[in-house]
């Protein structure tokens, strides 16, 4: 085991190689990758690898599950931060989507990525990425729902809709392309779903 950063403790083989392998995949491509590499940039070894994971696809699908927490995690952190305001915690979630998306090195949405890389419909990294959507999904809708809206799971669509323009808008325009107007199309979302 290698020391943490800080001088902490240990930090274990297997959790190495799931950040090296996360960090490695989002920046060239699931299938780009091999193992090889990412046991040398986790400082670890391969039967460390496949003691954790059975084969390079179940390391994908555990980043994959990484990716998702990450992006439930932070909705979650906005709505937190806002207690009485749902829809402030959204629209601050949001917000904070567009100004990630329209950084330089943004590579898309991982869960996006692997859906593009893993075309195979029956694929278990395609059906662990669809997953992770379907998770976001029904979270948004609990979400609308809290915001009084007629029709949640509608709701959701369309903000998803909005969470998949930014991935794609802010790799193509930067931050003063559209993804500067996603909060305030969220609004106007959240505003007719009431109506």
């Amino acid at each position: 085991m290698a020391e943490g950063h800080d001088g902490s403790a240990p930090v274990r083989a297997g959790d190495r190689i799931r950040a090296a392998a996360r960090e490695l995949f989002y920046s060239r491509g699931f299938r780009g990758v091999g193992v090889d590499e990412i046991v040398a940039r986790a400082g670890a070894t391969k039967p460390s690898l496949y003691r954790g994971f059975a084969s390079k696809d179940a390391l994908v699908v555990a980043c994959l599950e990484d990716y998702e927490a990450g992006l439930r995690g932070r909705l979650d952190e906005a709505l937190v931060a806002h207690p009485d305001d749902p829809q402030g915690g959204l629209v601050t979630f949001l917000d904070g989507i567009a100004r990630r998306s329209a950084r330089p090195g943004f590579r898309g949405c991982g869960l996006t990525n692997a859906v593009v890389e893993y075309p195979e419909a029956d694929h278990p990294v395609r059906a662990a990425a669809r997953d992770g959507k379907r998770a976001l999904h029904a979270r948004l809708a609990e979400v609308a729902g809290t915001l009084g809206a007629r029709d949640p799971e509608r709701l959701a669509d369309a903000l998803l809709l909005l969470v998949e323009g930014a991935f794609a808008c802010g790799q193509i325009f930067g931050a003063e392309g559209p993804n500067r107007s996603l909060a305030g199309a969220a609004e106007v979302l959240i505003a007719a779903s009431r109506a």
